[in-house]
């Protein structure tokens, strides 16, 4: 194997090992040895492959967004379905992802966005590009729902993507708090009442 292909392998596999680990347990709280031992990867080694902790969370969050706007333009791009239809099938993808685990969710967004943005501008900032990213997103498939007439909202397409995605994120880190799914399921009644649904 060529060593740019290796090195691209061990750089994805520490990823991969890091966002396993701090989906449950944070970012402050993890050590790179233990990022390193998960992802097999001898100690030592982590500087070759990033500059600093923060290059790393930065990756690590750019990684983790550019997969989920990826796996948010398979849901929205779904033929023969109608707007509304594909943010239903969005909504739920969520739901069932932030109830896994006793709500444990595995999101970064609602696990490190608090605790990195006071800790790391650039990781901030690249959370902030990422949420963009989705809202931005939401907002294409209201409006879109607004052409097609499976949506009607009160207010513009971008105010409500807006507070919709507020909203889940909010409602996912109350599941966390209650380790229940009741906080989604109630989201889930209100984004129907917002969308008319």
């Amino acid at each position: 194997m060529p060593a740019t292909a290796r090195t691209t392998d061990t750089r994805r596999n520490i990823l991969d090992a890091a966002q396993r680990i701090m989906a449950h347990k944070g970012y402050s709280a993890v050590g790179i040895n233990e990022v390193l031992a998960e992802a097999g990867v001898p100690k030592g080694s982590f500087y070759h492959y990033f500059a600093s902790k923060d290059a790393f969370g930065e990756a690590l969050l750019r990684r983790y967004f550019d997969e989920y706007v990826a796996d948010m333009d398979r849901v929205f791009a779904r033929p023969g379905q109608s707007a509304a239809e594909r943010l239903t099938a969005y909504w739920q993808q969520w739901r069932e992802t932030q109830s896994l685990d006793d709500c444990q969710g595995k999101c970064l967004a609602v696990k490190l966005g608090a605790e990195v943005s006071d800790l790391s501008e650039p990781m901030r900032l690249v959370l902030k590009d990422g949420t963009d990213a989705i809202v931005d997103r939401l907002e294409r498939t209201i409006t879109d729902g607004l052409t097609d007439g499976s949506v009607t909202i009160d207010g513009d397409p971008r105010s409500t993507a807006q507070v919709l995605y507020d909203m889940w994120l909010g409602a996912s880190v109350m599941a966390k708090i209650h380790r229940s799914p009741a906080p989604l399921d109630t989201t889930t009644a209100m984004t129907h009442r917002l969308l008319h649904l």
